[in-house]
């Protein structure tokens, strides 16, 4: 995240401390495992009928091994299973944007800074 906040001049790590702590839930929270060793987390929860993604973290040595698709796998499996969509919002610019056009999401509306994205249930 850091990356794409000083990609477009707006990282303050003030700022972003305080929009983490803002929607981090420990009792929703899951952490990324593999091999063994703790390479991420994860935080979804439920919000207005449906689950809402609100941090996907895997460390950047292990990014791009296919570890964001498959937690986001194990979340579409628990939202289609209760017949829920899934939505998720991104920083523009980011390209965590490409990342969950490629996983199904599509564009519903953007803010200022924000591009927000939905997935419905299978």
């Amino acid at each position: 995240m850091r990356e794409s906040l000083e990609r477009i001049g707006r990282f303050d790590p003030l700022r972003a401390r305080a929009r983490f702590l803002a929607t981090f839930d420990p009792d929703f929270t899951r952490h990324i495992v593999c091999e063994g060793e703790r390479v991420g987390f994860v935080v979804w929860r439920p919000q207005d009928g449906g689950l809402f993604l609100n941090h996907l973290y895997v460390l950047p040595a292990h990014q791009g091994r296919g570890i964001g698709a498959w937690v986001l796998r194990q979340m579409f499996a628990q939202a289609d299973a209760e017949g829920l969509s899934v939505r998720v919002g991104a920083l523009r610019g980011s390209d965590a944007n490409r990342f969950y056009q490629r996983h199904g999401f599509v564009q519903t509306h953007e803010e200022d800074f924000d591009i927000y994205y939905a997935r419905l249930p299978r």
